[in-house]
């Protein structure tokens, strides 16, 4: 790795020699200078990760020169030197932007744990810089929005585990967006040129399960007319993601331990098990300690997967990150469709602010692609954003409740737009078929609720079976 730079500013030649030497002595490239004009001037040449300054110069006043500084490079951390009798302007320094202070005379071990802090803070920003870079070469776009602060937290949790083969569970509610902080620590990790398997637990079917999981040998079971690489073995020398995990049955939960703990499976049918070199990531929108405190999840496995536990913040949490993913979107979908729309108006952008998102990001760019495939002007109007309700008085419907509603009308619209075909409204919602089906169930709907205008306005629909 290159050696950090920082930057001296100290008008006491003895005083600049000896820090100059110990900071040297500690492996950081060092610049020392005695006049602010000449740190001004090298700050302009070179990008420094630090700078160390006096606070009382003999050609300028030492907060100036911070200033001018943080104009230069908006986000180098200052730390100024002082004496006891100047702290109150050290705080003053601070209030305008210093990392911090320390007061003369100082020991080693007091510098050191200083810029130490300091470097670390930098570290961990052009870490998130290089996490965002990835992700925008990765997808095309800048997936991870981190304005908001829990954002940012996760993104500096995902920047310390990526590189390890720790096994991570992220927690968070559905449509929050799991996989794609699933997929950027794949690619940030020594795994990033092996494959990325991703399965969600609720689409296979309980019986395969053991067998889409591990593999199977020819003839292990009625159909198995050829052996068969499992999801495990699939997934060698890369990450196998299983999302949903809560959902896993309990008899195979002991199985996903054992792979787990002896990093081997054993594919149906076989004899011996195969050892795999894999990294498991794992995702849930259940409380998986409520769901071990009911035995629907094994304690011992919980504890397996939960090695590194990570949240991903609902969208109401993170309002921050709301207009630019929405602007995000909006820039997506009017390429895709070919539409020449710049923004959204003020009202509709409040509209958007104010809502909860029970569907989280995964509700606002649905809206968002249905407020561009209406649009007929350059800007999103407040009336465009129609499938969320007013929030007059800044009364909010409970969550539940607020969160079935959409889910209602959103599969309403979805069937409405494929005329009732199940492969295209699932493939348009991006769901499994079988989740598609499990949703229809669950609010009494049926594809033919859709079909002809006089079905529109129905209010409740047919509860026979979706199987058709």
């Amino acid at each position: 790795m290159d050696r950090e730079r920082i930057l001296v500013i100290e008008d006491d030649v003895g005083l600049l020699q000896l820090l100059k030497m110990r900071l040297t002595a500690s492996g950081f490239g060092v610049t020392g200078c005695t006049c602010g004009e000449d740190a001004l001037a090298e700050a302009r040449r070179e990008v420094f990760d630090m700078a160390i300054s006096d606070l009382r110069l003999t050609d300028m006043d030492g907060l100036a020169v911070m200033e001018e500084l943080l104009l230069i490079h908006p986000n180098l951390p200052v730390l100024i030197l002082t004496a006891h009798g100047s702290i109150p302007s050290a705080v003053e320094a601070m209030q305008k932007g210093a990392y911090g202070y320390i007061t003369k005379p100082f020991d080693d071990k007091e510098l050191t744990e200083s810029i130490e802090k300091a470097l670390a803070q930098q570290r961990m920003r052009r870490e998130i810089q290089r996490l965002k870079l990835l992700v925008k070469e990765l997808y095309g776009m800048e997936k991870v929005v981190a304005r908001s602060p829990k954002m940012q937290v996760l993104l500096q949790q995902v920047a310390l585990a990526a590189d390890t083969d720790a096994t991570i569970c992220l927690s968070g509610e559905t449509g929050t967006g799991k996989e794609v902080i699933a997929r950027v620590i794949h690619c940030n990790s020594r795994r990033a040129k092996g494959p990325f398997i991703a399965v969600n637990c609720v689409a296979i079917p309980e019986t395969l399960f053991e067998s889409e999981l591990f593999g199977h040998v020819k003839g292990a079971f009625t159909g198995a007319h050829e052996s068969k690489r499992g999801l495990f073995q699939s997934a060698e020398s890369g990450t196998l993601f299983l999302d949903e995990i809560g959902e896993m049955p309990v008899a195979l939960q002991v199985k996903l331990l054992r792979a787990l703990q002896e990093r081997e499976v054993k594919p149906v049918g076989a004899q011996q098990s195969s050892k795999v070199d894999v990294r498991i990531i794992t995702a849930t929108n259940k409380d998986l300690t409520e769901a071990v405190r009911t035995r629907t999840f094994r304690e011992d496995l919980f504890y397996r997967i939960q090695v590194v536990p990570l949240t991903v913040p609902p969208l109401r949490e993170r309002r921050d990150d709301i207009p630019v993913l929405a602007q995000q979107f909006l820039t997506q979908s009017a390429q895709i469709l070919s539409k020449n729309i710049r923004g959204f108006l003020p009202d509709a952008m409040q509209k958007l602010m104010l809502h909860p998102w029970p569907g989280n990001v995964r509700e606002l760019e649905n809206v968002i692609e249905k407020a561009v495939i209406m649009s007929t002007q350059d800007m999103i109007t407040a009336d465009l954003i129609s499938s969320i309700p007013s929030q007059g008085g800044g009364q909010l419907r409970p969550l539940t409740e607020a969160k079935e509603d959409f889910e209602r009308g959103y599969l309403k619209e979805v069937l409405q737009a494929t005329d009732g075909n199940i492969s295209r409204a699932a493939q348009f919602a991006g769901r499994y078929r079988a989740d598609f089906y499990k949703l229809l169930k669950k609010y009494g709907l049926h594809p033919s609720v859709t079909r002809g205008l006089a079905a529109l306005g129905r209010e409740e629909a047919p509860t026979d079976s979706p199987d058709k």
